[in-house]
C-alpha cells in the first residue's frame, strides 16, 4: 500500500518502483524519491513550491517532515537516515549522513556528506557543515563554516545567528516585522493547500 500521494501546486511526486510510502506518510508536490527510498509511518515530505530530491537507499522514519519552498529546495543525497520526529526545512543534505530523533535542519544549510547530527542537534539557516563534522546531542550548529556550540552559550550562538537572516530566509520578511505580519504572510501562502489533490 502507498501512503497518500498529493499533487500539489499542479506537481505530482514522481516515486521510484522501489521506494515505498507507509499508509499513514504524506508526499506532496515536486518531490522525486529515487531507488530503494522508504518513507516511514506519518513522515511528511511536502514540496510548497520548492523541489524535494531523495537519492537512493534514505530511510525518512516516523513522523519526520521534510519540507521545500521557494528559494530552499531541499537535495538529499543517497544512503541518508532522517530519524524520527526530524525537521529537515530547505537544505542539502550530502551522502551518507545521520540525522537523529528531533534534530532541526533550517533553510539554506548545507550538510556534507558523512555528517552526523545527533538527537536534538540544530543546525541554523544558512549554515554549513563540512563533511564528517558531528554536531553533538542537543548542540547548535552556526555559520559558515559552521561554530558548534552547548545550548547554555545562547549568547554566542546569537552573536553568530544574528548575520544569517533567520527571519528573512524563513520567511521572506525584515528582522523589525511584527508577528501579526509574519503570520498574515504563512496564512496567504499555505491557502494553496486548499487547490490540492489526493492522486494516490
Amino acid at each position: 500500500m502507498v501512503g497518500m500521494i498529493v499533487r500539489h501546486l499542479g506537481r505530482t511526486p514522481v516515486i521510484d518502483p522501489t521506494a515505498t510510502v507507509a499508509p499513514t506518510a504524506v508526499v506532496s508536490g515536486d518531490v522525486t524519491l529515487g531507488p530503494g527510498v522508504r518513507i516511514l509511518h506519518g513522515a511528511v515530505l511536502t514540496a510548497e513550491n520548492g523541489r524535494i530530491v531523495v537519492g537512493s537507499d534514505v530511510v525518512v522514519m516516523e513522523n519526520a517532515v521534510v519540507k521545500a519552498r521557494a528559494g530552499h529546495d531541499v537535495e538529499i543525497g543517497d544512503a541518508v537516515v532522517i530519524g524520527p520526529h526530524v525537521h529537515l526545512n530547505g537544505a542539502r543534505v550530502g551522502d551518507e549522513c545521520f540525522l537523529a530523533t528531533g534534530a532541526a535542519i533550517f533553510p539554506g544549510a548545507v550538510i556534507e556528506a558523512g555528517c552526523e547530527v545527533r538527537i536534538r542537534g540544530v543546525v541554523q539557516v544558512n549554515t554549513t557543515l563540512a563533511a564528517g563534522t558531528v554536531v553533538p546531542i542537543g548542540w547548535i550548529a552556526v555559520g559558515t563554516p559552521a561554530t558548534t556550540l552547548p545550548p547554555d552559550r545562547h549568547e554566542e550562538v546569537w552573536a553568530i545567528q544574528q548575520g544569517l537572516d533567520f527571519p528573512g530566509t524563513v520567511y521572506g520578511v525584515d528582522r523589525g516585522a511584527t508577528m501579526r505580519e509574519i503570520v498574515r504572510g504563512q496564512s496567504d501562502f499555505y491557502a494553496a493547500h486548499a487547490e490540492d489533490e489526493i492522486v494516490g
